[in-house]
């Protein structure tokens, strides 16, 4: 998105109340405020100078896009506390495919409240963030067959593999299940 100027965008500014890892461990996304969330989806390729400038608590200021019928903003610039800007430039190699860390999964399961809907930079449903933190990923088109357990307010049992960092946790969801009084 580099050819867009961030000064044109509209902005939105709060505290980071949680990063948002990807399956593979990179930053893909924060999530700003802790009553009235917004997600701010950033492509993988920013997740060091993200992680280098911004912590959890501090206000940031997001300049971006707001897709269609998703409650969330495609950043192309972040202001960091002290006025720092990560822009999106782009990735440094645009003739290869991204280099993806390789992160130790494992299999995993989670269950709870989900508190915010994730959706992909064009604002594709992809998965949901759950009330202790825990992003659950999917494909969009199973995210779209499974849209009301994605929704916030639901509550629910995922099981699949994935890896846990100091930013987060995150599970590639294999299997989901609606949780009625306590149980799957």
């Amino acid at each position: 998105m580099h050819w867009i100027d961030p000064e044109s965008l509209s902005e939105k500014k709060g505290p980071l109340s949680v990063f948002l890892p990807n399956p593979h461990g990179e930053l893909d996304g924060i999530v700003l405020g802790p009553r009235q969330q917004q997600q701010v989806h950033f492509p993988p390729h920013l997740s060091s100078q993200i992680a280098r400038h911004i912590a959890v608590g501090d206000d940031v200021l997001v300049r971006g896009v707001k897709p269609r019928g998703a409650d969330m903003i495609a950043a192309v610039s972040i202001m960091a506390k002290g006025g720092k800007v990560i822009l999106d430039k782009g990735p440094k190699h645009h003739d290869e495919k991204p280099h993806r860390p390789h992160a130790r999964r494992k299999a995993m399961e989670a269950s709870g409240e989900v508190a915010l809907s994730l959706f992909g930079p064009r604002g594709e449903l992809r998965g949901a963030l759950l009330d202790d933190g825990t992003s659950l990923r999917m494909p969009p088109h199973a995210a779209a067959e499974l849209a009301s357990y994605l929704a916030p307010g639901a509550l629910v049992q995922a099981w699949g593999h994935g890896m846990r960092n100091r930013h987060g946790c995150v599970i590639e969801v294999d299997e989901i299940a609606e949780l009625v009084d306590g149980a799957p």
